[in-house]
């Protein structure tokens, strides 16, 4: 395997920025569709492009990703194979002069397959380089130099082949690698819940995995709740496997409820819990994004609604003054408050899960202990929010940015870097005390 074959500033796609044939990339097109942009006109133009040349790979990848964004999943998808026809490399260029050469690992798909690596590094010194692998695919030839590899593949059931075999291409990578596949392949919803609910601190209710059949039964009255959820009852969280943004997720207070559910939701294996009731004493729900960065916790967002589904987007962050005055709160006092009260929770997890990032989606229980929704490798961290509402929303985010950028930095230095896979983090000691 040839490193370094493809130079600095030229190579398919590794245009300079702004050229022709420059690949726009998810982070700037993402802005756009959040701010409301109209994307007709980049499709456009875009079209145009491949009209001139039908191997712009660069511009597929980019159409790719706007089709998604205007609800065309199927175009950006067959858009997004035919730019892998052509290359399998990808360069996102920095601001400056590359500081840290970074080779992302991802898979085709669409845009809830991989972690955003583009968010995390947009205007910075980090060139991203990405590389997209299918499972018994040969690498190309040639790769990028690069000071160390990210795994960016989320954990799914269809992905869980392809981490298995990047986790094959890696044992001899001369390269630190961090994120390593094995480990986020344990981050399914049962996954990860047998692995954090028994820490100290934590909240994780039981999951289990569990096919139609058995729903089916239970809206019968055949089985009793326990099947479903088996440590308590009604009511119960139902979603089904690999679902993304509250798409299926339901609320069920008995066996009618079931049947019901199962009336409009036409998958075939679901994830079962039991419901924790986790609003706070003034009625309201309070759900935190927290990422966890070489062990240490970073908070990213909180939205609080009077509706126990919480999304950031649906929350009445925007309308709300006195919300966004408590999420402010929430990142000046976090260190000292949130951090520092479910420290022991927050190192324990650093240290199970053993991922240099990993996000967590998770609230605060009755009892005072941390109660987790969910853990992902690839949990969606950026800076679109606008600065005139949320004006301190861009240094909070800064702090993330730049301690994603010392991780980088601190798995190049470790000792053996070039031993492929980078030890995991420590026991998070760098966490604020307990």
């Amino acid at each position: 395997m040839n490193f370094g074959g493809l130079s600095e500033n030229s190579g398919a796609g590794h245009s300079e920025p702004g050229s022709p044939g420059a690949l726009m990339g998810l982070a700037p097109l993402a802005r756009m569709a959040f701010e409301g942009a109209d994307l007709n006109p980049v499709k456009s133009a875009l079209l145009e492009r491949l009209q001139r040349n039908d191997n712009d790979a660069n511009a597929l990848m980019d159409l790719a990703t706007v089709s998604q964004f205007l609800g065309q999943r199927r175009m950006g998808l067959s858009m997004q194979a035919f730019a892998l026809d052509i290359q399998r490399v990808f360069r996102v260029a920095c601001a400056a002069d590359p500081g840290i050469r970074l080779l992302g690992i991802f898979t085709p798909g669409d845009l809830a397959q991989n972690n955003a690596l583009e968010f995390l590094v947009e205007g910075s010194d980090i060139r991203l380089d990405m590389l997209y692998v299918r499972p018994g695919q040969p690498l190309p030839a040639t790769l990028p130099e690069h000071d160390l590899a990210m795994v960016a593949v989320c954990e799914t059931d269809g992905n869980r082949p392809l981490l298995r075999y990047i986790e094959k291409l890696l044992q001899s990578w001369p390269r630190p690698v961090i994120c390593a596949p094995h480990r986020i392949a344990r981050l399914s919803r049962d996954g990860a819940c047998r692995l954090l609910r028994h820490l100290p601190g934590v909240v994780m209710p039981a999951t289990s995995r569990i096919d139609r059949r058995t729903l089916e039964k239970a809206a019968r009255s055949g089985i009793p709740v326990t099947a479903l959820a088996v440590d308590g009852g009604f009511p119960i969280i139902v979603r089904p496997v690999d679902s993304q943004k509250g798409r299926g997720l339901a609320k069920l207070d008995d066996a009618k409820a079931i049947a019901a559910y199962l009336e409009r939701a036409s998958e075939n294996t679901f994830y079962a819990a039991r419901y924790i009731d986790y609003r706070g004493p003034d009625g309201q729900f309070r759900k935190y994004r927290i990422v966890l960065i070489d062990g240490r916790p970073y908070a990213c967002h909180m939205a609080i609604s009077d509706r126990w589904v919480v999304h950031y987007m649906s929350a009445g962050m925007r309308e709300s003054a006195a919300k966004r005055a408590e999420e402010e709160r929430f990142f000046a006092t976090f260190d000292d408050g949130f951090a520092r009260r479910h420290g022991d929770a927050l190192r324990s997890i650093a240290k199970c899960l053993e991922l240099e990032y990993v996000g967590l989606d998770c609230a605060e229980a009755p009892d005072g202990k941390l109660l987790i929704f969910e853990v992902d490798s690839g949990m969606t961290v950026h800076s679109m929010d606008p600065p005139g509402i949320f004006p301190y929303k861009p240094p909070q985010m800064a702090k993330v940015f730049g301690a994603f950028r010392r991780m980088l930095l601190d798995a190049c230095a470790a000792p053996g870097a070039s031993n492929a896979i980078r030890p995991p983090p420590g026991n998070g000691s760098r966490l604020p005390p307990g």
